[in-house]
């Protein structure tokens, strides 16, 4: 190698060292202590909000949590009430604006302001397209996309009067590339991505800082409440599994973890498990291989042809698509954390 190139590589490796540099400054300077910070959760009662709101709550922080259900908001409540959190709930549907306007005017006059955002609330529709309908997207629409900018329009004043805050957007690998059988999830979740992407920057100027977080399969315990379509109990079996090996996802708590410090230093992005990173970053340099990748995973999967006591175009939960196969020694990773984080 000639001097020149020896040169020539030896300045790249300092500019890559100092760009490493700057941004662990950056990152240092924009990082805040949770305690006392007021933070909602959509989706907070069970899963991974609750994951984070455990989190959060043992770093001193006061939570608000949403959700549609007020029996598991409750027992979310209790938990983390006998755990010292100062923590509260509100019913509401974030699909419903008024909905949304009220619950944030009510946790900003229980605590006096709000500090934290996290649109965690998720739906999970599972089958083949053909299966799909109109109303499918629509809802997957409406929690991914519309819930989540209802609620970032509702908090942004009180932000902007405090001139700085946090945002967190649950998107998915899925929102990085259209997984099968998962069309109206990752659709919504693509939206969700380029709504976050776009604010972060806009708001940034203004001490304001929105991350965007795309996690592969986690063992939250979830599975058992997403909803399934056609050849339902397959599909179950298949997406159960697949959310339960260690080697194909991550543990739940360690997940929230990763969020919480992505929140904390305000990074842009965090796209969670080593999986997903290797999946975005190969579908960006090489689509058409992903392409081929995804229809060899098609293969795999159920067709559209069911038989009597298939769900076909109905949508049915989880734990209603049970079989020999799921639940199994297979699943018992996920299945064993589902009663921790309040999924049954």
């Amino acid at each position: 190698m000639s001097k020149a190139n020896v040169a020539g590589t030896a300045a790249r490796v300092a500019l890559g060292l100092l760009a490493l540099g700057a941004v662990k400054v950056i990152s240092k300077i924009n990082e805040f202590s949770f305690k006392d910070k007021v933070v909602i959760i959509s989706g907070g009662s069970r899963g991974l909000g609750l994951i984070m709101a455990r989190r959060l709550g043992s770093e001193g922080a006061k939570l608000v949590l949403l959700a549609r259900d007020e029996t598991e908001l409750n027992r979310a409540i209790q938990e983390l009430t006998d755990d010292g959190v100062n923590a509260v709930s509100r019913v509401c549907d974030i699909t419903d604006e008024q909905q949304v306007k009220d619950a944030v005017a009510f946790a900003r006059d229980y605590f006096g302001t709000i500090d934290v955002l996290i649109n965690n609330a998720g739906v999970i529709q599972v089958g083949p397209m053909d299966s799909m309908t109109k109303e499918d997207y629509e809802v997957a629409l409406n929690t991914h996309l519309w819930g989540v900018i209802y609620l970032t329009n509702a908090v942004l004043p009180i932000m902007r009067e405090n001139k700085s805050g946090r945002i967190v957007n649950i998107a998915s690998i899925g929102a990085n590339i259209s997984v099968p059988h998962l069309l109206p999830y990752c659709v919504s979740k693509f939206a969700l991505r380029g709504f976050s992407e776009g604010i972060s920057s806009e708001l940034r100027k203004e001490n304001i800082f929105v991350t965007t977080v795309c996690p592969g399969l986690m063992r939250t315990g979830s599975h058992i409440n997403a909803l399934f379509k056609g050849q339902n109990k397959k599909e179950y079996a298949l997406f159960s599994i697949s959310n339960a090996l260690p080697i194909l996802s991550i543990d739940g708590d360690c997940a929230g973890k990763q969020i919480v410090e992505a929140c904390r230093r305000g990074d842009a992005e965090l796209i969670i498990t080593l999986q997903a990173q290797a999946l975005s970053k190969l579908n960006g340099i090489f689509p058409e291989l992903t392409t081929n990748i995804m229809q060899g995973v098609c293969n795999f999967l159920p067709t559209n042809e069911t038989a009597e006591g298939d769900a076909g175009d109905t949508n049915v939960p989880g734990w209603q698509s049970q079989s020999k196969v799921s639940p199994s020694v297979l699943t018992e990773p996920a299945d064993s954390v589902s009663a921790k984080n309040n999924e049954i």
